[in-house]
């Protein structure tokens, strides 16, 4: 056998109309799994939604559990970085508060809610589904915790005395306020008859106010 027949036969790249196909699935997978949770949105109003025929949902996605996973995957990466660069830029600057962190925490996402499309919106939904469902622990544990632990542990040093878990806790209650901030302005605005819930400096100082309160409170 020669080395030229040994040698494995080269894959071609996707062409521009299959890439296409595949932004259109995780487009639709998006805003369905958004809209009506996992169990809610069918492979098949996924298709209808794509305007593609169901064979290639699955050709793309890999069945319904698979799908979900690269509906997720497909902008933690992007996430991640622009919060890590936050954070590098922020501590350029000088030493940390904890503001400083949650801001860099909570402003990428926010800025890319109501600046970047009606997709970076529905995928806020998606991460509530994970955060809330432990079935989907390995895919928090592979999207969201490693960029989570990185902001815990400058928040830890800020507080090297606290309970890790009480601090934890902080940082997960904070998630679920920027979900809010960005998902329920409707409700703001109902109560407050027209009130305004923009403002990502209140947030930040929602979230930060209520983190040090609990460390406050913690028995020494």
């Amino acid at each position: 056998m020669t080395m030229k027949s040994a040698e494995k036969p080269r894959q071609r790249a996707p062409s521009k109309r299959s890439l296409q196909t595949k932004t259109r699935i995780l487009d639709a997978a998006e805003s369905l799994f958004a809209e009506r949770g996992f169990e809610g949105a069918s492979i098949r109003d996924i298709a209808t939604r794509a305007d593609v025929q169901i064979g290639l949902v699955h050709h793309h996605g890999g069945g319904k559990e698979g799908l979900f996973h690269r509906t997720i995957v497909r902008r933690a990466d992007e996430l991640a970085q622009l919060r890590v660069d936050a954070l590098q830029a922020s501590k350029a600057e000088g030493p940390l508060t904890l503001r400083d962190v949650l801001d860099c925490f909570i402003r990428p996402y926010v800025t890319l809610a109501q600046t970047g499309g009606p997709g970076w919106m529905a995928y806020g939904r998606l991460v509530a589904h994970v955060s809330v469902d432990p079935r989907w622990r390995d895919i928090a544990a592979e999207c969201f915790d490693p960029t989570a632990q990185r902001f815990l542990a400058e928040i830890a040093a800020l507080y090297p005395d606290v309970d890790a878990a009480l601090l934890a806790s902080g940082q997960v209650y904070s998630v679920s306020a920027m979900l809010a901030h960005l998902n329920s302005a409707w409700r703001v605005e109902a109560l407050s008859h027209g009130g305004d819930l923009t403002s990502v400096g209140h947030l930040i100082e929602f979230c930060a106010a209520g983190i040090e309160a609990m460390v406050n409170s913690a028995p020494t």
